[in-house]
Order: structure tokens, then sequence, then C-alpha cells
């Protein structure tokens, strides 16, 4: 119940921006048919945005005869954290990262770059995928999803409102002037990235400690944590620089901070996120390293198994 409050807080909030930005654009008449924009994409975004950032993203699905290693390893987390097994993506970027998406558990998705998979240990491969799980088992994805959806809507919906020059019903030009014009196609974006940052960076420590617990070893997390942030300095996602409105719901940010990504940061700073996880370590005496708690799911690659290097062999992605 709590996550559905917060995604009724959200809806509103949204809501009233794009209100704000149809007045803007029309006065009296520009906020009525701004209003039932937003009652409709509301309702739109409920039910399709998670396919919508899928989309976006090019996430292609992952079958089990495609990926059977990766498969059995996210069947495995999901059955420990109590969930149904979540769909399956993969996205063809180099930069290590992944998401989850969807309205609840039983239409959630987890969707990981072929970076992480190439660039990540078995083990820290399992601490990002049982952070994404945690997530579903919070509802947090709808907040997540629908976030994305409306925030980058804003935007073109200031943008809209700028090119066809802000007028109201009776053709004279919206309240605020040419000013108000150049204002709202500014601020309406950076108005959503506030609502976004307000609602992302404390769950990522709730993600991160039942993560921990999913996984069977916070310290798998932690690592993997530290080389996400270490590749995203090094490695650019030209695909996620050009949807900024999705950023909030990877795992790490994946914007390079080249332009002002940095200015309202959807994540908490990850050094912090890592001491508390090994706090959690060695609250549950699982500091020791990668050999407690694992979960069920095979141990040791076979030969020619996706994960690792068969006999002679190079080294394939486990999504076949």
């Amino acid at each position: 119940m709590n996550g559905y409050l917060r995604t009724a807080i959200l809806l509103a909030g949204m809501t009233a921006l794009f209100v704000g930005v149809g007045y803007l654009m029309g006065g009296r008449q520009g906020m009525v048919i701004a209003f039932l924009v937003a009652c409709a994409t509301n309702a739109w975004a409920y039910w399709n945005s998670d396919r919508v950032v899928l989309s976006m993203h090019n996430a292609e699905p992952i079958s089990p005869e495609s990926a059977p290693r990766l498969y059995h390893m996210v069947a495995a987390l999901a059955q420990r954290a109590g969930l149904p097994m979540p769909a399956l993506y993969v996205i063809h970027e180099d930069q290590p990262n992944a998401f989850a998406t969807g309205r609840n558990p039983e239409n959630a998705a987890v969707a990981v770059n072929t970076g992480l998979l190439d660039r990540m240990s078995e083990e820290e491969v399992a601490g990002v995928v049982a952070h994404e799980l945690a997530h579903i088992r919070h509802r947090d994805t709808l907040i997540m999803t629908v976030t994305a959806t409306l925030a980058g809507a804003i935007g073109m919906l200031a943008q809209f409102g700028f090119l066809f020059g802000g007028r109201d019903e009776d053709g004279r030009r919206s309240p605020f002037g040419p000013i108000g014009a150049i204002l709202m196609i500014v601020l309406a974006p950076i108005a959503a990235m506030l609502v976004q940052t307000a609602i992302s960076r404390s769950r990522e420590y709730e993600a991160d400690r039942l993560g921990g617990e999913i996984c069977g070893n916070p310290l798998w997390l932690a690592g993997a944590l530290g080389k996400l942030e270490q590749f995203k300095h090094g490695i650019v996602n030209p695909t996620a620089e050009a949807h900024p409105a999705s950023a909030h719901m990877f795992i790490i940010n994946p914007l390079s901070g080249l332009r002002f990504d940095n200015l309202f940061s959807t994540h908490p700073p990850t050094e912090s996120r890592i001491a508390a996880l090994r706090q959690q370590a060695q609250a549950s005496g699982r500091g020791g390293g990668y050999g407690s708690g694992r979960p069920s799911y095979p141990a040791t690659p076979s030969p020619g198994s996706p994960w690792g290097r068969a006999p002679g062999g190079p080294r394939r992605g486990p999504w076949g």
C-alpha cells in the first residue's frame, strides 16, 4: 500500500506540472487540455510504461534456451526473494548496468546490459540481479517506470508549447509572454527531475540491503557497485544519454555527466552504498568472501557454458 500511495502522490505531482505547462502554453483553455492529456497519460503509463522503457533501450527478450545459465540464476534468486520469475531482457550496451520495470511482481521484467555480463563475475551479476529483484518486491518498479515516462512527456509538452508560440484561446501570447515560454521549456524538465530525485535516492539503500539478503552475500553487490561506478566513467551509454529521464531506473546512474547530469543526482553516493553493504556483511557474518550463502545455481561453468570460457574457445555472453 505504501508503494501505491507514493505512486498516487507522484502522479498528482506530475499532473500538476502538466497543468502548469498547459497554462503557460494557452491560458485557461491550455490548462484544461493539459489536464485531460495528463489524465490520459497517467492511465496509459500505468499499463504501458514498462514496454516503452524497454523499447526505448532496445531491450531484447531472453529465453531459457538462449541463456540457460543466466535464466537459471535469475529463477533461483527470484525463488529466494519469494517472487514470480520475471521476464528477462538484454540490452546491447557495453556499459555495465541493469534495471527492473513493471507495474507489479506478476508483470515485472529485469533488463541487463551485455557489458554487465561480459565484465562482471557470476557472483557480482547475482548481486546486481538481486538488487533489481528487491525493487520488484518493494514495488518500486511501478514508480520508477511511470516517473521515467511522465518526465519525458513533460519535457516534450514544454517543447511543444514553445514551438507553437504559447498562445491562449483568444490568440494572445501566454500570460507570461516570451520569457515565460523560455522558462517553461527550461524549468518544466528540471521540476520533473526534482520529483525523480526525491523518490529515487532513499529506496536505493533499502534495495541494496534486501538485495544483499537475496543473493546471500552483500559483498557480491558491494563489489559489483564498485566496478559499475568505475566503468560508468569510462564507457558512455549513448541510448541512456539520449533518454536521460530513465536514468533513475538503473542500479547506477548511466549518464556520463558531460552535460548537467550530476546536478540532481538520482542515486546516493556509491561509496556510501558500498559502506552500508560491508557493514551488513559484517553483521551477518558473511564478510569473508564469495563462499557463503550462495544460491542454488551451479557453482562451476560447464565446458562450453555461456558463462566463462570453453576449452580453447573464446568467451561469449550468457545471453547466447
